[in-house]
């Protein structure tokens, strides 16, 4: 029995706020913390265990951690914007506590994916002995812990990975975001990336695309190249692997409107000056789009995210397909969230689980992938996100 202290109270927050409480005899006590407190009384309004609120700018080292040296939790579970994972790191490094994330650290001013800040910090956490486990949500998070159940479970070698994420649902909103836009845009607008024997190699922003087959039901979408963090993990920690791509689904809609607002300037991250003050076109445009939350009793359809994994066993060529289906109806019905934020969620709850019960220890910072598939498969399907494995006759080209 464990005290969790969960940071961040929008989306993902409330669904890890509502997972934690389903599992008191791992998590004893939850507090949910914000900038804005009014925020955790809400969510902590909607359970019926007692759920306890503080405030916090996670931003604020010396505020994060005297927060942890009053409350003293085992772990904490930062949900917050990846632009607070280092100031949070700090903080559990100064008060000895463990650490978990769900999307690798972003410098405000610079849209670029990158794990070697956090990885730096693996020294340190091994010296104080503790343990941070970095991106445990869904993509990254659940397609590093897939791609690691097909290497024991499925394949001698792994050689081919595609990670493809398809939302195949509707809010009838003109234009929004399943998370935080100021995030999502930057993620989108970036050039693609993807890995191809021994290197690193460039596309231009959603310029790669091809029509994927979603299974049950879903039927063939069109799914573009982008670049996602757990690529840089996944190729380093899986060595026989000579290709593999991150792939994401968008509406015609999506797009069209994307493009209007890059052409006028509206998704810049660079400051300019609007009546005297400087002001970042994103974040503004940030204001004026409809909060993901609000989303969740508007949104109907299913998600499928998984991992297309190519290699040998046995000396003969395979191919699988394992992957997750989520309903956003459901998901509202049991946490008051669509599924973007409940397959983000559920997983952080289950891998902060992993460490709580010994399942997966260590002194320093990992990924996902590091560890024992199996019991956070296990818990996947116990927790609400049933997956499943099928074969595949022909490679995606």
């Amino acid at each position: 029995m464990a005290k969790v202290l969960i940071v961040g109270a929008g989306g993902v927050g409330q669904v890890v706020t509502h997972k934690c409480a389903q599992v008191p005899e791992v998590f004893s006590e939850i507090v949910l913390a914000s900038r804005t407190e009014e925020k955790c009384r809400k969510i902590a309004a909607q359970i019926k265990r007692p759920i306890r609120t503080a405030q916090v700018d996670a931003d604020d080292v010396p505020q994060m951690t005297a927060l942890l040296e009053r409350e003293k939790p085992q772990i904490v579970i930062n949900v917050a914007l990846p632009y607070q994972d280092l100031p949070i790191m700090d903080a559990c490094l100064a008060a000895g506590i463990d650490y978990l994330d769900t999307a690798n650290y972003e410098p405000r001013d610079t849209a670029k994916f990158e794990y070697s800040w956090q990885w730096a910090y693996d020294d340190r956490y091994r010296d104080r002995g503790i343990m941070a486990l970095l991106g445990s949500g869904f993509d990254p998070g659940a397609t590093n812990v897939f791609t690691a159940w097909l290497q024991k479970h499925e394949f001698d070698t792994i050689e081919v990975l595609d990670i493809i994420d398809c939302n195949a649902g509707e809010h009838g909103q003109p234009f929004a975001t399943n998370f935080n836009p100021e995030i999502n845009i930057r993620e989108v607008t970036a050039r693609g990336r993807y890995w191809e024997n021994g290197e690193w190699r460039t596309t231009d922003p959603l310029s790669v695309s091809k029509v994927f087959p979603f299974p049950d039901g879903i039927g063939p979408k069109k799914i573009y190249l982008l670049y996602h963090e757990e690529l840089e993990s996944i190729v380093k920690h899986f060595p026989t692997l000579r290709h593999a791509r991150f792939w994401m689904t968008f509406s015609d809609n999506y797009l069209k409107h994307l493009e209007v607002l890059g052409n006028v300037g509206m998704t810049s991250i660079e400051p300019v000056m609007y009546q005297g003050r400087e002001i970042v076109p994103l974040q503004f445009l940030k204001a004026l789009l409809p909060d993901p939350s609000s989303l969740g009793p508007l949104t109907k359809g299913r998600t499928c995210i998984g991992c297309l994994v190519q290699g040998k066993k046995g000396g003969r060529d395979k191919i699988a397909f394992l992957y997750n289906i989520c309903d956003h109806e459901a998901a509202y019905r049991e946490v008051q969230s669509q599924a973007i934020s409940y397959t983000t969620g559920v997983p952080a709850m289950i891998g902060a689980k992993m460490m709580l019960t010994g399942k997966w220890r260590g002194k320093g910072v990992f990924n996902m992938e590091q560890f024992d598939p199996d019991p956070f498969m296990e818990d996947m399907n116990r927790y609400g996100l049933p997956w499943s494995v099928m074969q595949v006759d022909a490679p995606m080209e």
